[in-house]
């Protein structure tokens, strides 16, 4: 039977035999799904943070029995102060009678029709709809040709559908922002790195083709699920990252091997190493965002889609298309040099910076652990909250206008992060006296909680207390107060409760309180709905189903570097430093974006951030541990002596891994100088992470932890690596 590395090795001799034709290959395929990723963005919306859960069904019921719209649109009017009511309330009328042909709406409401809908200097109307949010494009596009502005006065569309839209185009303008600062910053690393054009190209290349193709994969699953748009964000960012660090490992191991080889024996050794590293650090990375399946919310799932087919057809493309190039190229990479050779300089620098960690182990050891330490201490401060209307930049005007509206128009009693909503269901008619009587029990038990500030219901609604004297209004028929009341309230056997919490935003009281009241025998069936009730259930379903996924991640990722390095020791320190160096970049973030440092306006940590972030740089920062420990395996296989080993494998890793994480701080990072705040989050999150874990963990961490360890790196169940290898002094 074949072993993985004679695969491999084949692998390398089949690309350089068949080198055209795998470059034919490429380009059909490129061209094939380049056409598709053009088409991926029209098909991407909402913000990802769908969950099948007692949230959808309450909506549902809402829908259904109360004829709650599935979407709406608010128009909030604004005027000049010097602008009269008159003139105001024309330029209103005005614009309603535009709409008079607008059929798409269920129901248009004018403020002029509707007391509390206009107020001095600002109005606002309403339309209603039969869609879901994220269908009403061609119903948003009318409706900009039909509302017209005036000087002194405008109108401007908010609501779900306007936000939606209005997030998918800036999470497209992100894309070109980040790509245009991070690209030229990224070539111009990998030309110092390489000092030549024809080399730093390669990776843009790789990086450019690997995205290409994965967005033009992904839009065939949206046949099969919802996608969210910051699919648009994540698979560059993580996309161009990793294959641009796999290409710069596969080029600079080639550059090294085809100064004394041939270009297929350069390339073959190339493959065989450098590309038995790219399977590995692959692996970890796919493993880690695999984890993200555990959670059955849309965003995370498609960010594992999304994230896992980026990582396989970058590895792919590293594996297959770049070697080809190389193999047509041949000792071509080298030419168009525009930087003088800087090996010996470089080499130098490195093998004096790991001597001098390797002869201080201890102290190199405490003063890196006491910075990551230092870092820890914001994370107990951390708050999360569902990224909302503040994601969008504070320049689009349909967060302007929501929040014109929420502030002149909606007590903040009353507003829906305040709200929750409880249908109470009987089997029998609701309005039955016994079912009554049990409706008023539930309410006065809400009404008790310490946590509830008023109960909007039946009994509210008509200033009736006695149980037996609203049966009777309701189920008289002869007065005008039941009508609208039922209508609103009331349908069959089932009744609408409106509970307002005195809890603030986020709050993890409310969805502590929505959680413990939707346990609860109220002796009625009951349905939970509202704003508090949705985060509830996202909240739940993270902290229930996150730890599983990280387990995934911790145990595959030890078998992973278990098998690759024949150790045990290896992969445990691996795990454990990488969980240290993560848990300091979330107390950094707290610092810099809920405290508002640097100049940045506090804001919670996106609920996202935390499970992305570690699943992502997990798997990245095993890229490091994968490329050195590697080297520095070849060099004790050769040597059987472990400091020795770690010295030349650190000389020789360090440029190209200080390299790889400027590039992929360079191309996450561009992400800080976007718009929308979860990605900004993601993007800074990410940046520091890596760049933690380049030069704290793995360059000063590794090599003073493997000094001290010494021989006890390689044990591996009761036998040293060494006394198993040492015979050949061969390289693997």
């Amino acid at each position: 039977m074949m072993r993985g590395d004679d695969i491999v090795q084949k692998l390398g001799e089949l690309i350089y035999e068949k080198r055209k034709w795998v470059l034919v290959s490429w380009s059909l395929i490129i061209l094939l799904l380049g056409l598709f990723a053009l088409k991926l963005p029209s098909v991407l919306s909402g913000n990802g943070f769908e969950y099948n859960g007692e949230y959808n069904k309450t909506r549902n019921l809402l829908e259904q029995d109360f004829g709650y719209a599935k979407s709406s649109i608010i128009l909030v009017f604004e005027k000049d102060k010097a602008i009269s009511d008159e003139d105001f309330r024309q330029f209103i009328l005005n614009n309603f009678e535009n709409l008079a042909g607008f059929d798409a709406a269920e129901q248009i409401i004018s403020p002029l029709e509707r007391e509390g809908m206009m107020k001095t200097q600002y109005a606002y109307g309403l339309l209603t709809f039969n869609k879901k949010a994220e269908n009403l494009g061609a119903e948003i596009s009318q409706l900009k040709t039909l509302l017209v502005n005036k000087k002194g006065q405008k109108v401007t569309m908010t609501g779900e559908p306007i936000i939606v839209q209005d997030l998918n185009t800036a999470s497209q303008e992100d894309l070109t922002k980040a790509e245009m600062i991070g690209l030229p910053i990224a070539l111009v690393v990998l030309i110092l790195a390489f000092g030549g054009l024809i080399a730093a190209s390669l990776p843009i290349v790789i990086g450019v083709v690997s995205i290409l193709c994965t967005m033009g994969t992904v839009y065939f699953f949206s046949y099969r699920a919802d996608l969210t748009i910051f699919i648009l964000n994540i698979v560059p960012m993580i996309g161009l990252a990793l294959s641009i660090d796999f290409a710069l490992l596969f080029i600079n191991r080639y550059k090294e091997e085809v100064k004394t080889k041939s270009i297929k024996d350069a390339l073959e050794i190339t493959v065989s190493t450098a590309g038995r590293s790219i399977i590995f650090s692959g692996i970890c990375v796919f493993i880690g965002l695999s984890a993200l399946w555990f959670i059955k919310i849309d965003i995370f799932q498609n960010v594992a889609l999304g994230g896992m087919t980026v990582v396989f057809i970058s590895a792919v493309c590293a594996l297959t298309f770049l070697p080809a190039l190389l193999g047509v190229l041949g000792t071509k990479i080298n030419k168009f040099s525009i930087l003088p050779a800087v090996d010996k300089q470089t080499k130098s620098f490195w093998h004096q910076f790991a001597k001098f960690v390797m002869k201080r182990p201890i102290l190199m050891s405490v003063a890196a652990l006491a910075i990551l330490l230092a870092g820890l201490i914001p994370v107990k401060q951390m708050v999360l909250a569902i990224p909302g209307t503040e994601s969008l930049p504070p320049n689009y005007p349909s967060r302007t206008a929501l929040e014109i509206y929420k502030d002149h128009f909606v007590a903040k009693e009353k507003r829906d992060e305040k709200k929750v909503i409880v249908i109470l269901e009987s089997s029998g008619n609701i309005l039955d006296l016994n079912n009554l009587k049990k409706v008023n029990n539930v309410i006065k038990n809400i009404e008790n909680d310490e946590l509830v500030n008023t109960v909007h219901s039946p009994f509210s609604a008509t200033g009736i207390k006695d149980v037996n004297q609203l049966y009777q209004i309701l189920t008289s028929g002869k007065t005008t107060m039941a009508s609208p009341i039922i209508e609103y309230f009331i349908r069959d056997n089932k009744m609408l409760l409106e509970v307002y919490l005195k809890t603030d935003e986020h709050s993890a009281k409310a969805r502590q309180w929505v959680s413990d009241w939707s346990n609860k025998d109220l002796g009625l069936n009951a349905s939970f709905g509202g704003s508090i009730k949705f985060e509830q259930e996202i909240f739940s379903e993270i902290y229930q189903k996150a730890p599983d996924g990280l387990l995934l991640i911790v145990l595959s990722t030890f078998v992973i570097l278990m098998a690759a390095f024949r150790s045990i020791l290896i992969p445990l320190k691996a795990i454990v430093m990488n969980i240290l160096s993560l848990s300091c970049t979330f107390g950094i973030l707290v610092w810099i974006f809920q405290q508002g440092h640097f100049g940045v306006t506090p804001v919670d940590i996106a609920l996202i951030l935390p499970v992305f972030v570690f699943t992502l740089v997990f798997g990245l920062s095993m890229d490091y541990e994968v490329f050195l420990i590697s080297r520095i395996q070849e060099f004790y296989l050769k040597t059987g002596d472990n400091s020795e080993a770690t010295i030349s494998g650190l000389t020789y890793t360090s440029k190209i891994i200080t390299s790889a994480a400027a590039i992929m701080i360079v191309v996450t990072g561009a992400f800080a100088f976007t718009g929308v705040m979860p990605v900004k989050q993601l993007g800074v999150g990410i940046a520091i992470a890596i760049f933690i874990d380049a030069t704290i963990v793995r360059m000063v961490l590794v090599p003073a932890l493997m000094k001290l360890l010494g021989d006890w790196n390689w044990w591996f169940f009761g036998i040293k690596y060494k006394k198993r290898h040492m015979t050949n002094k061969k390289p693997a």
